[in-house]
């Protein structure tokens, strides 16, 4: 039986290859982190909202760390304001 290749099979090969993953685990990961920067910019600042809310922080804190992280995203989203921030957030 042929075994149906998939577009990230290189890189699979390539974790499998340098890491201790088996291959099933590779396919895993490559799809976590397909999925992680497949989140929209909307997506992605309601997501962080929510983590660093529960984790205590206050807006003023959340809006400004949100700010700073989404210029390190893997395609990093226009400037956003603060204001254009809670808007994401509040509507």
């Amino acid at each position: 039986m042929l075994e149906r290749r998939t577009s990230h099979d290189d890189l699979i090969d390539h974790l499998v290859r340098s890491t201790s993953l088996q291959r099933g685990e590779a396919a895993r990961v490559v799809l976590d982190v397909l999925a992680y920067f497949d989140e929209s910019t909307e997506e992605f600042v309601r997501r962080r909202h929510r983590e660093l809310q529960s984790g205590g922080s206050v807006n003023a804190e959340i809006f400004e760390r949100i700010a700073a992280e989404l210029p390190h995203r893997a395609v990093a989203p226009p400037e956003l304001s603060l204001r254009q921030l809670r808007r994401i957030v509040y509507g």
